[in-house]
């Protein structure tokens, strides 16, 4: 098994502190804010609970007389070159000054790069070399602090974590992603409010046997949460066949961004699936910068899942890839969404406001039209203002759910958008109970109603929900009233008015 330093950490408070103590190392040391030092400790967890996890696979291997090969040779692996036990690591720290960061920087980071390429290089080989195609070199400072680093993330595998009071190291992760989502780092693009995907997957609820699509992944969200949520229904059907096929045969995505792309790779490596089958380059323009872990996908797909970025603009490269033809990259993507779901398959996806009620562009309702002539548009839940303020945006998002295969009768909507929503009152998943309690019938209440697709044919499609269960707060004052009012405050500003000027009213 692994080894261990010896420091056990026994609560999540010794977790959260370990962890905001790596933070603050790599702050000072040239990696100032999330966007910087979380993909940095990213590849350095990654490589430590790969070593963690492939020395137990040799252990039950030797127990059971199988062979196995581990993905990395010496001295390549976390315990020879980052542990402080390590061989490597005690040559590299006896050696010259800039000894250690050389072997990394000029090593160690081009043979895990360059993994993927060998001849008969495994699925997790190429992942590996994935992850780490981002990292040109170390960012920290000094050696010092690197050294300081890892030793402290070997304290937080999770083979030193206490399983019983303590979150595992990838619910850790997640906490680190958060920061990269954050208003004011870029990384708000990427990252969907845990409690939104946590509701979307609920209500979609994806089954074993089923695959799950992300066309765009950011930080692998959907996908982690859909695989939690399969793993812990499985029942009975926890099965070593249906686990590898969890692990490896089940979640796909894209992502465009260089940065991000990696991220996405670890985060699910960390959450348990083995082989993320993830396709990276532009989606809409049909672009790729690797599609090497992407050759298993299937041509359509049983479950959707997805967050499209809002407001972005398409090149006419990206446009003529499409029946409707517009620079709106959330239309777009949702006209691919639709031509990659299977016959039956399931979707439910975040739009802007701005796509249901915008009529006056003639792909908006084309798409709109598609959307309900090729699927049954069964729900649609309109959220809070502020839900994605703390991600960067607060643009009014809605909640789409749909089942491709026949077509829309009537739209059951349900209105969350009078909860007031901030970062002091985040919204959680028991702001959405009624809401999941209704579902199944569909029923009328004072936040859902149904519209068919008749009234929304005579709106030229517009699809924004406009609750006619909310309460009216209407002026029911008279006329006269009001021009009493008016008169009088008149009155209260020209008496202000004279007093300013040194001359009071007689």
């Amino acid at each position: 098994m692994a080894a261990s330093n010896g420091k056990r950490l026994a609560t999540q408070q010794s977790v959260n502190g370990t962890i905001k103590s790596i933070c603050d190392i790599m702050r000072r040391s040239n990696c100032a804010g999330a966007m910087q030092y979380v993909p940095e400790l990213t590849w350095i967890l990654f490589l430590r609970i790969l070593d963690e996890r492939e020395q137990r696979e040799a252990e039950n291997a030797e127990a059971v007389g199988a062979e196995y090969t581990p993905s990395l040779k010496k001295p390549y692996r976390w315990r020879d070159w980052a542990a402080l036990t390590g061989k490597k690591r005690k040559e590299l720290q006896e050696g010259a000054l800039g000894a250690f960061f050389g072997f990394v920087n000029t090593e160690l980071l081009p043979y895990l790069k360059k993994l993927g390429e060998k001849p008969n290089a495994t699925p997790k080989q190429k992942v590996i070399s994935e992850i780490m195609s981002g990292v040109e070199r170390v960012r920290m400072d000094t050696e010092r602090n690197m050294l300081d680093v890892l030793d402290k993330v070997d304290a937080i595998t999770d083979e030193d974590i206490d399983p019983t009071h303590v979150f595992p190291l990838s619910q850790v992760y997640e906490g680190l992603l958060l920061k990269m989502g954050e208003k004011g780092n870029d990384g708000g693009q990427f990252f969907t409010p845990r409690q939104v995907i946590k509701a979307m997957v609920k209500v979609i609820n994806p089954k074993i046997g089923q695959t799950v699509y992300d066309p765009g992944c950011g930080t692998g969200g959907f996908l982690v949460q859909a695989y939690q949520h399969m793993r812990e229904n499985l029942g009975r059907k926890d099965t070593p066949d249906n686990i590898e096929t969890l692990k490896c045969g089940t979640f796909y995505g894209r992502e465009k961004e260089n940065l991000i792309y990696p991220i996405a790779l670890a985060n699910m490596v960390l959450h348990g699936i083995d082989q993320p089958n993830l396709w990276h380059g532009n989606t809409l323009t049909g672009g790729e910068t690797y599609g090497g872990l992407f050759q298993s996908a299937p041509p359509l797909f049983d479950v959707i899942l997805t967050n499209p970025p809002f407001g972005g603009k398409e090149s006419k490269e990206a446009q003529t890839r499409f029946a409707y033809k517009t620079g709106a990259t959330q239309v777009l993507f949702l006209q691919h969404v639709i031509d990659s779901l299977k016959p039956g398959g399931r979707c439910g996806i975040v739009l802007d406001e701005g796509v249901l009620f915008r009529t006056n562009e003639t792909a908006f309702v084309q798409t709109k039209r598609k959307l309900l002539d090729d699927c049954d548009l069964w729900c649609i839940v309109s959220l809070p203002g502020g839900v994605f303020t703390a991600a960067g945006a607060g643009v009014k998002t809605n909640l789409l759910f749909f089942t491709k295969g026949k077509h829309t009768e009537k739209v059951w909507y349900y209105d969350l958008s009078g909860l007031k929503v901030n970062k002091g009152n985040p919204l959680t998943l028991e702001k959405f109970e009624e809401f999941f309690r209704l579902l199944p019938d569909r029923a009328d209440s004072e936040h859902s109603w149904a519209v068919t697709r008749k009234e929304i044919e005579a709106k030229n499609f517009d699809l924004k929900a406009v609750n006619p269960n909310a309460k009216n707060d209407e002026d029911t004052r008279t006329p006269e009233e009001l021009l009493d009012i008016i008169e009088a405050k008149g009155k209260e500003v020209a008496e202000a008015l004279a007093f300013l000027r040194g001359k009071p009213d007689k």
